[in-house]
């Protein structure tokens, strides 16, 4: 078995797609259609025939053996082409195939589909910044849970493409500490240009513990 057979093989096909999550489904789709070498027909355009050779004396046909490759050339094309339209239908919810199997060409699928969800991806932007930002910290509950909370936030704006750098990520959590904590939040003001995250994260459980313990006596 060849190299290119064997990730065929052990690449995940994407679920299918029933309209939400589509810049993920996207990419996962990309990704499939990349491997099985038929991604090309979305971005390139269709073969064109070979032009004749022009010369002083006028322009001459193309010659047979021109002729031949050309006809090679547009054969792969049309099985790529045939195949990505059928791999990206058979990845939508019944739903969808319905509707954009009416479409005979595979890259005015893509485009549909890309035109029509891009606004959710936007909204989906938009809504994991606003929770981010929202994000409000209360002395009832730990706040080694709410650090990690605010972390899948954070992982969920760099999958977004709009990810935080650690240092001022710790600034932002700092800022959002319970208000109980507020001697210890000037505290950590003052280390926050030699503390890395994974050292801040330590100081939280730290001190957490401390608290609890002091309660407990």
């Amino acid at each position: 078995m060849d190299r290119n057979s064997i990730i065929k093989t052990h690449v995940e096909k994407p679920k299918k797609f029933k309209g939400s999550d589509f810049r993920r489904w996207q990419q996962k789709m990309l990704f499939y259609l990349t491997t099985l070498h038929v991604s090309n027909v979305l971005t390139d355009d269709s073969p064109s025939p070979p032009a004749g050779v022009t010369t002083s004396e006028g322009t001459t046909p193309p010659t047979e053996a021109q002729l031949a490759e050309y006809q090679t050339v547009v054969q792969t094309w049309n099985t790529n082409e045939y195949n990505c339209r059928n791999y990206i239908l058979n990845a939508l919810d019944d739903s969808l195939y319905d509707i954009y199997s009416t479409m005979t060409i595979a890259r005015e699928i893509w485009e549909s589909l890309e035109k029509k969800y891009k606004i959710e991806v936007a909204c989906s932007k938009k809504f994991v910044i606003g929770k981010f930002m929202n994000f409000k910290m209360v002395d009832t509950k730990s706040v080694l849970k709410q650090v990690e909370e605010i972390q899948v936030i954070a992982h969920d704006l760099e999958v977004e493409g709009m990810g935080i750098k650690s240092d001022f990520r710790v600034v932002l959590i700092i800022e959002k500490l319970p208000p109980y904590w507020k001697n210890f939040k000037l505290y950590l003001k003052h280390l926050i240009d030699d503390m890395s995250f994974k050292q801040f994260v330590l100081r939280i459980h730290v001190e957490e513990d401390n608290r609890f313990n002091k309660k407990a006596d």
